[in-house]
């Protein structure tokens, strides 16, 4: 298990630069995006370092939906900075792209794709020593604070891929609920419904003791490991949250309470498929992303067509449970109940329809889009993203069914509309 140091609370921002003095940090990279710069979270970091006396240089050019362009623009301006520690204040987009600046700012020789996944990239594991990054994550979503993952956009490809190695893992995440009533209606939602398909991916995942062969040295032992005995309490414990207090999240902007445990929820998760991994609808999601053509997601002030991750994440959710529910069907129906669905009567064999259905009311119930078709996707669109899927092995493989291009393309297909 690997997982970043946390410190939680109100007003913990306010520590970031006591922190940085305490790391001996003289010179550090802010990074965030154009709409957050105007921000309080950003604010708040920047008087702290003002504070104890911390040089720093802000980059806020971060894309929302990050792409190779885009990372390389941030590991450019971090190159020439000379910065010997790193802070991330943002939602996922942020923080990963200020783990890839870190990385190959690092790595000064190291080719773009020698640490992206394979088979994409080289997918080459992490054998220099990064400088301290503190996160700061201002959503109620990726988990992003607590994992070594980089997710971004390969242009070329028109397909999300990412790095994934425990050493770009932040040092220190500083959850700090104040931040989350920043966050508007639809983003509260699509964050949310990533920190959903985190628990029940990875609890759902293959078991760890079921994949092989071993890797030939631990260094090799990837980060995503399959469903284990303690990524299994996170996930779980995450489930709880969302049904709890998601929908209070996302209807009521001034409810700090529920903001404040999805913020914590979102760590928890993290900390569970970070070392379990995510499956199919993580898999599906990069193409539905990636290629995107005119959707553009209401409440995300961004100048591109964007399907916003948790929203592409979560439209196959019911199509990729009902298919995987037949491999462990206990598991299915346990999280199915956890979201408030009936299961007295439930035979093993109605786990996938029954945890499909729950997720519709759940979606329902939160005005999601209905389905691919309403982001812009048709059937003439499958063979595209059945294409953009296979390269996702990292994932795709964790799924504890196997798939063919026949069976993506029937899950596509199933995913068009929802309701």
């Amino acid at each position: 298990m690997a997982v970043s140091n946390i410190r939680y609370g109100a007003g913990v921002t306010k520590e970031v630069g006591m922190d940085l003095q305490n790391m001996g940090a003289k010179n550090v990279c802010l990074m965030t995006d154009k709409n957050l710069s105007q921000l309080p979270p950003v604010q708040a970091v920047m008087d702290s370092l003002v504070k104890n006396g911390i040089r720093f240089q802000v980059y806020d050019n971060v894309r929302v939906e990050p792409t190779d362009t885009s990372f390389k623009e941030a590991i450019e301006f971090a190159q020439k900075g000379a910065f010997d520690a790193y802070v991330a204040v943002g939602g996922g987009s942020t923080m990963d792209t200020c783990k890839a600046a870190n990385l190959y700012t690092s790595s000064p020789h190291s080719d773009f794709l020698d640490y992206v996944n394979a088979p994409i990239g080289k997918g080459k594991p992490v054998s220099v020593p990064l400088k301290p990054l503190i996160a700061v994550p201002t959503t109620t979503g990726t988990g992003s604070e607590t994992t070594g993952v980089a997710i971004f956009d390969y242009e070329h490809l028109k397909v999300k891929t990412g790095i994934a190695s425990r050493a770009i893992k932040p040092t220190l995440g500083l959850i700090d609920p104040l931040h989350t009533l920043h966050m508007p209606e639809r983003l509260v939602a699509n964050s949310g419904f990533d920190v959903l398909c985190h628990a029940l991916e990875s609890y759902t995942a293959l078991p760890y003791h079921m994949r092989s062969p071993c890797p030939s040295n631990p260094m090799m032992r990837p980060a995503y490991q399959g469903s284990n005995p303690i990524s299994d309490l996170w996930a779980v414990h995450a489930l709880r949250i969302v049904a709890k207090y998601m929908k209070r999240a996302v209807r009521n902007p001034d409810d700090l309470e529920a903001r404040s445990h999805m913020h914590l929820a979102s760590a928890f998760a993290g900390i569970g498929f970070g070392n379990a991994g995510v499956h199919l609808c993580h898999g599906m999601s990069y193409p539905i992303s990636g290629l995107v053509k005119t959707y553009k997601a209401k409440d995300y002030n961004v100048d591109h067509p964007l399907v916003p991750h948790g929203l592409s994440v979560v439209l196959t959710s019911p199509a990729v449970f009902t298919f995987t529910a037949q491999m462990f069907p206990e598991r299915h129906l346990e999280t199915a109940e956890i979201l408030g669905a009936d299961i007295r009567t439930a035979r093993t064999q109605d786990a996938g329809p029954v945890l499909a259905d729950t997720l519709r009311k759940f979606l329902f119930d939160l005005d999601v889009d209905d389905g691919l078709a309403a982001v812009g996707y048709t059937k003439a669109d499958i063979p595209a993203l059945v294409k953009g899927t296979l390269p996702q092995e990292r994932v795709t493989k964790l799924a504890p069914r196997p798939q063919s291009e026949e069976d993506l393309s029937a899950l596509f297909e199933a995913s068009m509309k929802l309701y």
